[in-house]
């Protein structure tokens, strides 16, 4: 299985956070593809600016040392993305649904409107 973690899984494994299940942290650590999606780090880069969020600041260099793979936005994702039904209304979550999609990936998230898309979820 190759997982496509959400936003806040990312924020959860980096700072180590109890929130994370056991099953979800089992799973990334076993995995060998775990991706992190440039959406992902969009979403923290315009939260952390508008002081929403503190997110780490070498975020590139954090997610190479635990071995995540970089996932980008191609134009099929995005084209995908803005056809996907109106289950969700946040882009960043329908661009991973759509790249889930598209690439076959397991999504790792606590969102419960993300598998009202039929695309594969490890709850967190």
């Amino acid at each position: 299985m190759s997982l496509l973690l959400d936003t806040h899984v990312v924020l959860w494994w980096l700072g180590r956070d109890p929130e994370l299940s056991e099953e979800a942290r089992n799973t990334i650590a076993s995995d060998p593809q775990v991706f992190v999606s440039a959406a992902t780090a969009w979403e923290m880069a315009i939260k952390q600016n508008s002081g929403k969020l503190r997110a780490p600041a070498d975020l590139e260099d954090q997610l190479a040392r635990h071995g995540f793979a970089h996932l980008p936005i191609t134009l099929a994702h995005a084209l995908m993305a803005g056809s996907l039904p109106r289950h969700h209304n946040d882009p960043f979550d329908r661009m991973l649904v759509a790249q889930a999609a598209i690439e076959g990936l397991t999504v790792v998230t606590r969102d419960s409107r993300i598998p009202r898309y039929g695309v594969a979820t490890l709850p967190a």
